[in-house]
């Protein structure tokens, strides 16, 4: 038995990595920490209760509680939206539609990846599919033009991570629901920032053209304004989509959910009006909905347990509590979060560094002076970092199938665009205001 709180947290987080370096599946493995937590700890409990009564009451009230949430039902109709579209034409016709409005740019079709990944962002809710569905179509074309494969596949890697900065994003709906902080509030404080990161990447992008012009091919392509306007066409689509989703949340017409249901109802319509919506489309992309599903709330259910027993043992309390005794300044605080989750973001996948820290993290923040809101958004992009860090970074496995290419060549062109999020991050810390804007606009 383990009566030191400190030592006890050790030993659980010291569990907690050895079950996921064995390769056990990250929900079990939130559930048997949880489960040895009670077993090392010398708790206080009648001597009529035994431990493993305990532990049955502690897990049935945490996955009742977890998964028993009407916010929560928005993600599996988001992940259903995003697979419908990830089958459909309007990937390939973001490439059409842009090309001639951003032709003019030193870059010129190299901005198609950053403008790409952004709008399907705003549609899809997450990075692996908005890398994965913008990459199949860009990446390709861009090299068979004689664009730079290095600075292409950055670019991707880049900005497919603004699938979960710029709404409707998965991870905002996790956060929202374990931090029991407003949703759509999350929604609208990710945008500025997004579109912020966005720039910062197509600002990238220019001056590695203008210092090094071989790296987009010499003849260029005409476009007249007769061509830009017909390619808003093609553009159209996903303009309706995202003010159907987005819109309805922004003007209060409806809840995250209700705006999740009649963005998987906008989707449908896309596919049918592209003659895309085959039984075997939409059979595909509803197993592949419940496949992502059930390992979300699978996950989000064991770090529910974890909170659970992390609370009755008071290590959550006794941590805030031993860092609060270390004075430390709040920005010095907020950097040793963030070298946290940078090392974390290379042994765990985004939603599992949410859920597994935040129930300790998040009142060790509001008690240093940080919003709710405002962590969410800088958690958000600490989840972006992990997307392009090795070795889980899972967009580099994506954009490795994409592009056959070694993971090593990948994140050394990745690596700028990496540099360019931590950099937003501490542009927000400097300027919280960026992510309060549109929430204290949309509020009056």
């Amino acid at each position: 038995m383990i009566a030191d709180p400190l030592l006890l947290a050790l030993c659980l987080f010291g569990v907690m990595l050895l079950l996921l370096l064995s390769g056990l599946w990250i929900g079990f493995a939130l559930f048997a920490s949880g489960i040895a937590g009670m077993l090392l700890a010398k708790t206080n409990l009648p001597p009529t209760v035994s431990v493993w009564t305990k532990v049955g009451d502690l897990l049935a009230n945490s996955v009742w509680n977890s998964l028993n949430s009407w916010t929560l039902s928005a993600l599996p109709l988001f992940v259903l939206m995003g697979e419908i579209l990830y089958r459909t034409a309007i990937a390939r016709k973001l490439l059409s539609g842009l090309a001639p409005w951003l032709s003019w740019l030193p870059g010129r079709l190299l901005h198609v990846n950053v403008v790409a990944c952004s709008l399907f962002a705003a549609i899809s809710g997450s990075s692996a599919a908005t890398t994965a569905t913008v990459g199949k179509i860009t990446y390709c074309e861009l090299t068979a033009r004689g664009y730079d494969k290095g600075l292409a596949l950055g670019s991707l890697a880049g900005a497919g991570t603004l699938g979960f900065l710029i709404p409707p994003s998965l991870i905002m709906i996790v956060y929202g629901v374990l931090a029991d902080t407003s949703i759509g509030q999350l929604f609208m404080a990710g945008i500025v920032p997004g579109l912020v990161m966005a720039a910062c990447f197509s600002c990238w992008i220019v001056l590695r053209v203008l210092a090094k012009p071989e790296l987009v091919p010499q003849r260029t392509e005409a476009y007249t304004w007769s061509h830009r306007l017909t390619a808003l066409r093609d553009l159209g689509p996903v303009a309706l989509l995202i003010a159907l989703v987005l819109g309805s949340i922004y003007t209060g017409l409806t809840t995250p959910t209700e705006a999740a249901a009649m963005g998987v109802v906008g989707a449908l319509g896309v596919a049918a009006w592209s003659r895309e919506l085959s039984w075997q489309n939409l059979r595909a992309a509803l197993v592949a909905t419940v496949h992502t599903t059930a390992m979300i709330c699978f996950i989000i259910a064991g770090a529910g347990f974890l909170s659970q027993v992390v609370g009755f043992l008071g290590l959550a309390r006794k941590l805030s509590e031993a860092i609060a005794a270390l004075a430390l300044p709040p920005h010095a605080l907020l950097l040793v979060v963030a070298v946290v989750y940078l090392f974390l973001g290379m042994i765990l996948d985004g939603i599992s560094m949410v859920v597994m820290t935040l129930p300790i993290v998040l009142p060790i923040m509001v008690r240093a002076g940080f919003d709710p809101l405002w962590f969410g958004i800088f958690l958000v992009i600490m989840v972006e970092l992990a997307q392009i860090t090795p070795p889980v970074g899972f967009s580099l496995f994506v954009l490795q199938h994409i592009s056959g290419e070694t993971i090593h060549t990948i994140i050394r062109h990745a690596l700028p665009f990496f540099c360019i999020l931590l950099l937003v991050t501490v542009v927000i810390t400097i300027f919280p205001q960026l992510v309060f804007l549109l929430p204290q606009h949309m509020a009056r």
